[in-house]
């Protein structure tokens, strides 16, 4: 069967090695990811993971969920909000906290990431997983590629040159 595109939506030929967020599922896609990625905020390292967990949801670039080890110690602090997803389920917010070597905070994303504690099936994997919104941090990448931010102040997807769109939270997709 087809998939059914909102009216005036194009998606974009992904090349070789690419895929289209328009052929993403919905219900959303969990899979596991292996790649150094590389979360950099205030000029500190706050996160080294040598792999993610993906969701890749129709019209949305895939949101890297991040090994909660992998953050260096006090990198996340409750936030205040949350939210909830209707697939995936309650999320709660942190703050990103750089820190020197020393313990000083250098810099202070409030808000910036997010994690589940009791994700809904079939997303139980992301318990201990924690995903950053990288447009509020210095320099996020992807097996040395840099990320670029989903639009829209909501929306955490992660676009590198393996995704081809467009993307929910442009101009013009609000209903999407």
């Amino acid at each position: 069967m087809a998939r059914r595109l909102p009216f005036g939506v194009v998606p974009e030929q992904p090349a070789p090695g690419q895929e289209s967020v328009w052929d993403y599922p919905r219900p959303p896609l969990l899979e596991r990811r292996d790649a150094e990625i590389v979360v950099v905020l205030g000029g500190v390292e706050v996160c080294r993971a040598d792999h993610a967990l993906l969701i890749k949801e129709t019209s949305h670039p895939p949101t890297y969920y991040l090994p909660a080890a992998a953050w260096a110690p006090g990198a996340l602090r409750p936030g205040k909000g949350g939210s909830l997803c209707e697939w995936k389920g309650a999320a709660q917010y942190f703050d990103v906290v750089a820190r020197s070597v020393d313990g000083v905070e250098l810099a202070v994303a409030p808000a910036a990431a997010w994690g589940y504690a009791r994700p809904l099936p079939p997303f139980e994997a992301l318990v201990d997983h924690v995903s950053v919104y990288p447009g509020r941090m210095d320099r996020v990448t992807v097996a040395g590629e840099p990320v670029r931010a989903q639009a829209g102040g909501f929306y955490g997807g992660w676009i590198t040159s393996d995704v081809v769109g467009p993307f929910k939270g442009e101009p013009g997709s609000r209903f999407w």
